[in-house]
């Protein structure tokens, strides 16, 4: 026989070392089953409130296998089979042992209070470290790490990941310069050119780049002939490893016939040379001219054509074309950042045209000049349309309130451009200076006016009729503005006197040809006002005061059209967004009002009063409000008139000291007028202490506290304060106003969707009754082009109002059903309605 070698002697201790574990498993197994049924028989055969030790199990007298291990120089035990597959092993044995896991998985509970506490705490600590085993043994992937709700925390993640990842970003950004090795992705020849607008395949040869960019003049080009990118503006063009000067032409659609010859007589001709400006900068291109070779006709581009191509000229005789889309762009920058100037506007055109490789400067005046002339034609074609943006659809037909105040943001300086140009959008928003003119000077004429002395108030000095500042730098003072409770604009004025009360007066007069239920000034406690501010005035300011630091420097007609034009804009989002407005403005008057009637029933609840008690608070502080004043007592209560004013000029400074201020010169010059008041305050309070009896003497330490009560606030007929009554007074006007509040937003709502409905069917009958004459004479006497150019016009409003009226009516049904709508969507990044918010009252 021959000798076993160390190959078969292996292969016979790998299967005893198998057999054995096997073996070993199986004794494990029917050892822990033996101790399950031990343990419920002790349960059985013992009361569950025995208190009585648990007997030590002797110990097995059975036979038990050995097993020798392996283990390295560590001490760690070394396995002939690998980890992977000895797991299969055990879960295919324990997959054949199904009942007995079943039975120790349902008298789990029952051992864990039987069993000794260091044999659980075992148990689990080696189930914990078998399941950790096989977790490290998956060569998975980690989890992504999950965003953190706090904000700083997401913030730091991504900068740490921005960190790790830019080395990576510096080589990419460095590679992406290679000029060196790359072919053309169009015939395979080495590429000469690489262009940024022919993504993906941005690399052709010279010949490839004269052929397909002949039609694309306005893509941006580089050239790789020099070993780097090296920008080219389209009149260059790479030949024989070189540059060299071409000729493009600025891509018109031309006609197929000029004259009745064969088309194969006409020529594409270069023409004069323009200036073309697009978002990319300016480009110098050649205007095409088509010519018959055979009858000599010729054609040339108009300003039509331009039109037609979405092109606009600087002038009549154009050596400049604007794209629509600048002009487009500019509006929208101007409505995000209304403190934009067209010059800085235009410095970043040019600075994208010298990046991309080309010359030359695009002049602002003509500019301003060709942006003011495509809106005004734009307005002409909202007025075929009937289109109306100074007129609000839930103020129709009648209005609850109209707000009017002046912005003195809005002046302009003498010496700024002059011009004898007239607007082009005059008397559309602001009116003329003529007509203003002429009724202050009947209002004046009509009272016992002293010019230069005029003060609306008595003693606003905001309303002095002049100061010396307008009389030598400014020209206009300002605006007076008309706004509705929706913040939408409906009028305004130029101030020359400052703001004196004829001008409000005149926008008043202006607007009368509409009911409106109330004028400015409205408060918390006006029955039937709901909650209207009268403050819109100064929430549309917000928007158009930045406007101010270009208008100031502009000509009296630019400045005219350009706050005409932004505060038409301006309408145009607010009545786009008019629908989500109200919904919103219901949803929150509806949440609002369930808060306050919790908060009056909690109030009553705690001072243990009924609905009859606190109604008669609401007429004795109505009494106490309406009261006039005796001839008898006028002394004592000019003095607590005057300890009220005083008291709250010098709360109201102490709390703008470090609000409003962030100067020390500010905070002191307030420090100063708080300690003169104080001073006068003192005085005061000693004269009203000698004109009282002892019991109602007041001390002047007390009275600038937060919760001061004045003596003759105090009641004398009941055991309630007066200051109780005004918290439930209060409360109960709340609860009135947002009551009204809720019928006026309905109210609106209905107005809303009729006039979303009439506009509708307004334009169904345009567009059906092109052929009248009574249509005719209002669309600018149009040819046939421009009567189906009316027509698909038409249409496209019609399908944005009946989008607007899908959405009204999904947002009205919303929340006039009680759901919930979240609203943040519909924000339009600069509008600054008066919503409720939720802190109100």
């Amino acid at each position: 026989m021959s000798e076993p070698n160390d190959s078969d002697v292996d292969q016979v201790l790998k299967e005893l070392d198998e057999l054995v574990g096997h073996s070993k498993l199986n004794y494990e197994l029917q050892n822990l089953e033996g101790f399950i049924n031990k343990m419920q028989g002790e349960q059985e055969a013992t009361p569950s409130t025995s208190h009585q030790p648990v007997q030590k199990a002797p110990p097995s007298t059975s036979h038990q296998s050995v097993r020798w291990l392996k283990r390295d120089s560590d001490g760690n035990v070394v396995y002939d089979k690998p980890r992977s597959s000895r797991n299969k092993t055990a879960s295919h044995r324990y997959s054949r042992k199904t009942g007995a896991h079943t039975r120790m998985l349902d008298s789990s509970v029952e051992i864990t209070n039987y069993c000794p506490h260091n044999t659980v705490e075992t148990f689990l600590e080696e189930l914990n470290h078998s399941q950790g085993d096989d977790l490290d043994d998956q060569e998975t992937a980690p989890a992504p790490p999950r965003a953190s709700s706090d904000w700083s925390t997401r913030k730091s993640l991504l900068s740490d990941m921005w960190e790790k990842e830019r080395p990576c970003l510096v080589n990419t950004m460095v590679a992406q310069q290679n000029a060196t090795t790359q072919i053309c992705q169009q015939c395979g020849s080495p590429a000469a050119v690489r262009c940024r607008d022919c993504r993906p395949q941005p690399f052709f040869c010279a010949d490839c780049d004269v052929s397909i960019h002949r039609n694309h003049v306005f893509h941006n080009r580089d050239a790789t002939i020099a070993g780097f990118f090296q920008p080219l503006p389209p009149t260059t063009c790479v030949v024989e490893r070189a540059l060299s000067q071409c000729v493009c032409i600025l891509p018109l659609e031309m006609p197929e016939k000029i004259c009745s010859c064969a088309t194969g007589s006409l020529s594409v001709n270069t023409g004069k040379v323009v200036a073309v400006v697009t978002m990319n900068g300016r480009y110098d291109l050649s205007m095409p001219e088509m010519k018959c070779e055979a009858c000599k006709a010729t054609w040339s581009a108009g300003v039509d054509d331009l039109v037609r191509n979405d092109y606009w000229p600087a002038t009549l005789h154009f050596s400049t074309v604007y794209a629509t889309d600048v002009f487009c762009s500019y509006e929208e920058l101007k409505m995000a950042a209304p403190g934009l100037s067209c010059q800085a506007f235009l410095r970043m055109l040019d600075q994208r045209t010298v990046r991309f490789g080309r010359t030359g400067k695009i002049t602002a005046d003509s500019f301003r000049k060709s942006f003011l002339e495509w809106e005004a034609v734009r307005f002409e074609v909202e007025k075929i349309c009937r289109e109306d943006y100074f007129v609000c659809p839930a103020c129709t037909p009648d209005m609850l309130a109209v707000s009017v105040d002046g912005n003195r943001k809005h002046y302009r300086f003498k010496n700024a451009a002059r011009s004898e140009e007239q607007a082009l959008f005059k008397d559309i928003f602001i009116a003329k200076d003529e007509e203003v003119e002429r009724f202050v000077d009947y209002i004046h004429s009509t009272t016992n006016h002293v010019s230069g002395r005029g003060v609306c108030g008595g003693e606003w000095s905001a309303a002095r009729e002049t100061s010396s500042r307008s009389s030598s730098k400014i020209d206009e003072e300002g605006l007076e503005l008309a706004v509705c409770r929706h913040g939408v604009f409906l009028g305004a004025l130029n101030m020359f006197r400052g703001e004196i009360f004829a001008y409000p007066l005149y926008l008043q007069n202006k607007l009368a040809n509409k009911p409106i239920t109330f004028l400015p000034w409205i408060g918390a406690y006006q029955q039937g006002a709901g909650l209207t501010l009268g403050e819109e005035v100064e929430q549309c300011n917000a928007f158009l005061s930045r406007i101010a630091v270009t208008t100031k420097h502009m000509s009296k007609a630019g400045r005219t059209d350009m706050l005409t034009l932004m505060a038409m804009r301006w309408n145009q989002q607010k009545l786009k967004n008019l629908a989500s407005s109200l919904a919103c403005r219901y949803q929150k008057a509806t949440k609002r009002l369930e808060s306050q009637c919790l908060d009056l029933e909690s109030m009553r609840t705690q001072l243990a009063v009924t609905q009859v008690e606190v109604e008669g608070w609401v007429t004795d502080i109505k009494e106490w409000a309406e009261a006039t004043t005796s001839q008898q007592n006028a002394d004592l209560d000019a003095v607590t008139s005057r300890m009220e004013v005083l008291v709250a000029s010098i709360k109201r400074r102490s709390q703008r000291l470090y609000k409003d201020t962030d100067g020390s010169k500010g905070r002191a010059r307030i420090r100063r007028k708080i300690r003169e008041e104080k001073a006068i305050l003192s005085s005061v309070v000693e004269k009203y202490n000698s004109m009282v009896p002892d019991t109602e003497r007041i001390v002047f330490d007390n009275i600038l506290s937060d919760e001061t009560v004045w003596p003759w606030q105090l009641s004398h007929g009941d055991t309630v304060d007066l200051k109780t009554k005004r918290k439930a007074f209060d409360v109960v006007m709340a609860i009135r106003r947002l009551e009204e509040e809720k019928k006026i937003v309905l109210s609106e709502m209905a107005k809303h969707w009729k006039s979303l409905s009439t506009r509708a069917d307004t334009l169904k009958e345009m567009s059906c009754q092109l052929s009248s004459e009574a249509l005719k004479s209002e669309l600018w006497a149009l040819n046939e082009e421009g009567v189906k150019g009316f027509l698909s016009l038409t249409l496209r409003k019609k399908q944005e109002v009946t989008r607007m009226m899908k959405h009204a009516r999904d947002c009205y049904a919303q929340v006039l059903t009680g759901t919930s709508v979240d609203f943040q969507n519909d924000w339009d990044g600069y509008d600054s309605d008066s919503e409720l918010s939720d802190d109100g009252f």
